[in-house]
């Protein structure tokens, strides 16, 4: 149980207890009636109730978990980011220019790329691709002659070669050389195909970052030329006359770039490797500062690993300010500016609901008293009730209180040790248990509001929290929180006009015991293992919301216990109000996941009728429930991988 407030809880109190009015903004908000709203356009306007429209949705037939993807915030997030470009280059007087690119591995899904092209046009806005396939993708879908592509990851000769004959085709491929023996392949295909691509370098810089990817960069990191190797392979580019094809230099610092200063770091060091370049006779003209660009995560705007201590205007004049200040003094032209901000643009543009199927807690509640009851259950009666007696808020009974847990502590063990020497019945050791919850409960309600409490009675509330079991799987929809404990904001999305009166976590779907989220927004930057949760209501839906987390997870997400992909729906606001959908991707059925792992459908089917053929021939089985259970199978086949209401 959670402490009550002395004054009635409302949707403002929600809002700052979730964080919501610091991560949240200006997309995700709390209305009148305690529900989530979703500002697709940010401050432009147009709301949607994200009850309603899960609601909606589900008279749709998407049954949840449901993921809901808002192009609209797509849209916003390009605009924002090539806005807060626009105005550093205007109040420096940057004489080059900026154009992103978005990196396809971040979100690969054939709508949402698609979208980021079409709404990106304007700003010549191109792509990243680091494999074959996502050079495929972004080939098929980029026809803007002034659109970037560049390709990063490891090429093989057919690699670079397809990216040569894409530039015949007007497009403009940048193939970037991040290992060394990557340079004889360009050479060898260029001379092969009378042609070549845009050339670009990316640095190893000695630069350190910061956060959980603080490893990916520097001497040892996965990809990049060491500054040797920088110019050995401007020598051989010169050698084979393709040294007027070098147009970039590219550096990565690091994915969620928590701190401002380390990437002024970077700035200065690739600023002036950028002037070496253009001196050693390289016509350069782009400086692709990798990704990076964070997100506040927990809203708390410190340099911490879910959060920033800068924002998307601060990082935008830092990137145009220095590397003005590296070329100037050299009288070297300023680099078009390029960023591959996947997370920053993809993050918030969707947001994943799951409803809770049930919850589980200690038991609570003091049975009701027996005759001839033993010693060590009458002296935990006698403890609760002591308890029961003090009533004291200022914290001057905090002594007795802690004596009292003592006390119920010592004849809990009692129990138990007469429990096994056989002088204590399997009912009996039950009493003892539940009296001693009895107890913890009594000892929370009674604890003063200050943080002068003896730990042992301040972890008892993380003791009473409850389990809430989700409807998702957690390997699935939100890959990262089990793999590296990434911190997403997670929050009831409705009863937010009501007081949460329990601590719990998520337990998932999946038969893992790391199936579970149990890291939350806290304060100052620093998570927290529970979350103030509402009672469940009987039948009624309680409907969890996990948002930001549009970047990463759909595309690494994998099969365990076979739990598939949820169904998901873009969305975007109506010019009349409303909404309308946009699109329906269709999550993965029983069979599909069967088929991911090679498990024939129609012959587990045929093998199941068989056996009821046996079982009906030796009178284990009625026909009627032959066919019922037949019936059950071939429809769980075209069922989601997830639990029905």
């Amino acid at each position: 149980m959670l402490p009550a407030r002395p004054a009635d809880w409302s949707v403002q109190d929600s809002a700052e207890l979730y964080g919501i009015s610091h991560w949240g903004e200006p997309y995700f908000s709390v209305n009148a009636r305690g529900h989530i709203s979703v500002q697709p356009q940010g401050e432009r306007g147009g709301s949607l109730d994200l009850v309603d429209l899960v609601q909606g949705l589900q008279g749709r037939n998407l049954s949840l978990p449901l993921l809901i993807r808002f192009d609209e915030i797509l849209q916003d997030r390009l605009e924002r980011l090539h806005g807060a470009f626009e105005r550093a280059i205007a109040h420096y007087s940057y004489a080059g220019r900026y154009q992103g690119v978005f990196p396809v591995k971040c979100n690969q899904q054939r709508h949402v790329v698609e979208e980021l092209v079409s709404c990106g046009q304007r700003w010549h806005f191109g792509l990243e691709a680091g494999s074959k396939a996502e050079l495929l993708i972004a080939l098929s879908l980029i026809d803007d002659p002034d659109a970037l592509l560049i390709c990063n990851g490891y090429k093989d000769k057919r690699y670079i070669e397809t990216a040569i004959l894409a530039r015949r085709l007007g497009r403009q491929p940048v193939v970037v050389i991040e290992q060394h023996d990557e340079v004889e392949r360009i050479i060898q295909a260029s001379q092969e195909l009378g042609a070549a691509p845009l050339i670009g370098i990316r640095a190893k810089l000695s630069t350190r970052s910061t956060g959980r990817w603080g490893s990916s960069v520097g001497e040892k990191a996965k990809f990049g030329l060491a500054i040797p190797d920088v110019l050995n392979t401007v020598e051989a580019l010169r050698e084979a006359s393709l040294l007027s094809d070098l147009r970039l230099l590219h550096f990565h610092v690091g994915s969620q770039i928590n701190d401002i200063g380390v990437l002024k770091d970077a700035l200065q060091e690739a600023g002036q490797i950028y002037v070496e370049l253009t001196k050693l006779g390289a016509p350069m003209g782009f400086l692709d500062v990798g990704g990076g660009l964070g997100v506040d995560y927990d809203g708390s705007r410190t340099a911490t690993a879910a959060s920033t201590n800068y924002s998307l205007q601060n990082y935008a004049n830092d990137v145009v300010a220095t590397v003005q200040e590296c070329c100037e003094p050299h009288n070297v032209v300023v680099p078009t500016l390029v960023s591959e901000s996947g997370r920053a643009i993809a993050s918030h543009f969707s947001v994943l609901v799951f409803n809770i199927l049930g919850s589980s807690s200690m038991p609570c509640a003091a049975p009701p008293s027996q005759p001839e009851e033993p010693l060590t259950v009458r002296n935990l009666r006698s403890t609760l009730a002591s308890i029961l007696t003090s009533e004291s808020e200022d914290g001057s009974d905090l002594a007795r209180l802690q004596e009292a847990w003592n006390d119920a502590i010592k004849f809990k063990e009692d129990a138990l040790d007469a429990f096994r020497l056989g002088y204590l019945s399997l009912p009996e050791r039950a009493m003892a248990e539940q009296l001693t919850w009895a107890c913890a409960e009594a000892i929370v309600d009674r604890l003063p509001p200050q943080s002068a409490i003896p730990e042992d009675l301040r972890s008892l509330r993380a003791a009473l929290a409850g389990i809430y079991y989700a409807n998702l799987s957690v390997f699935r929809s939100a890959p990262d929180t089990w793999a590296i404990e990434q911190l997403f904001p997670l929050m009831p999305i409705h009863r937010l006009n009501e007081q949460p009166t329990r601590l719990g976590h998520f337990a998932d779907l999946t038969c893992d015991s790391d199936g579970k989220l149990a890291r939350f927004i806290g304060t100052d930057g620093q998570a927290k293992a529970l979350l103030e949760l509402h009672h469940l209501k009987g039948k009624e839906p309680y409907l969890i919301g996990m948002f930001l987390g549009g970047a990463y997870q759909e595309v690494m997400g994998n099969l365990h216990n076979l739990f598939g992909s949820t169904n998901a729906v873009h969305i975007r606001l109506a010019p009349g109000g409303g909404y309308q959908v946009d699109h329906v991707v269709r999550g993965n059925t029983n069979a599909d996941v069967l088929k991911a792992m090679e498990h024939d459908p129609e012959l587990l089917l045929e093998r199941l009728r068989v056996a009821s053929e046996t079982a009906i021939q030796q009178g284990g089985l009625h026909i009627s429930e032959a066919r019922r259970l037949m019936t059950h199978l071939e429809n769980s086949l075209r069922q989601s991988t997830y639990l029905q209401e």
